[in-house]
């Protein structure tokens, strides 16, 4: 994996990076409802998987903001050049879900065949996380059966976790228009509210322009 070190000292972010890191409980997260009415009819008439397109536009974007791909690692911040999924998914075990990493591409046909492959290989396990110390990932999970106002993911407080959590939850309809709840769990020192709402920006432009991100 390919990263860089950011020098703090010469950070535009050091106060705050620093006001934040030492927090009992540093993260905080942001729920947002995103239009998606062109990306859903699209992709409908497209026979696309909606839980796969929607996991490479989280992805996608997440890779175009580089606040989404720094993480502290040994009191250092690391930047890496790519940050990939590792995201649940509902095994064949009795309603146990289990969780699957699958190494991110920027283009969206070898990115899905890749998912397909992986959980077709997965779908009778429904083991736990089997890269808990990587930390080139984005920590993803779909709630598909209902949709929510707040989401809150589960972190271990016993070590310094900087992954980024996003989830989102069953679309509705509202005034003709078709939305999906989406939530974006953060570290504060490494990524703001500016930051979120940046990534909800560009997941509602790409969701107007489907043709141009599936095809």
């Amino acid at each position: 994996m390919s990263y860089k070190i950011i020098n703090l000292e010469n950070w535009r972010r050091k106060n705050h990076f620093n006001f934040f890191r030492n927090f009992t409980y540093p993260h905080y997260n942001l729920c947002a409802n995103i239009e998606i009415t062109d990306l859903y009819f699209f992709i409908k008439k497209q026979k696309i998987s909606i839980f796969r397109a929607i996991l490479y536009l989280t992805c996608k974007i997440a890779n175009e903001l580089p606040e989404y791909k720094q993480r502290i690692v040994n009191d250092k911040v690391f930047e890496y050049e790519i940050v990939s999924p590792s995201f649940t998914y509902m095994s064949e075990c009795d309603e146990l879900f289990g969780y699957c990493t699958v190494e991110f591409i920027d283009n969206w046909q070898s990115f899905d065949n890749a998912v397909k492959t992986k959980l077709e290989i997965y779908k009778n396990k429904c083991d736990m996380p089997e890269d808990a110390e990587r930390q080139d990932l984005l920590y993803i999970t779909c709630i598909p059966w209902f949709s929510f106002t707040s989401f809150v993911h589960t972190i271990n407080l016993q070590s310094v976790d900087t992954i980024p959590r996003i989830a989102w939850g069953k679309y509705f309809e509202n005034n003709n228009k078709i939305y999906l709840p989406i939530s974006i769990q953060a570290h504060h020192s490494l990524v703001d509210g500016i930051h979120i709402a940046k990534y909800f920006k560009k997941l509602e432009e790409y969701s107007k322009i489907p043709q141009d991100i599936f095809i």
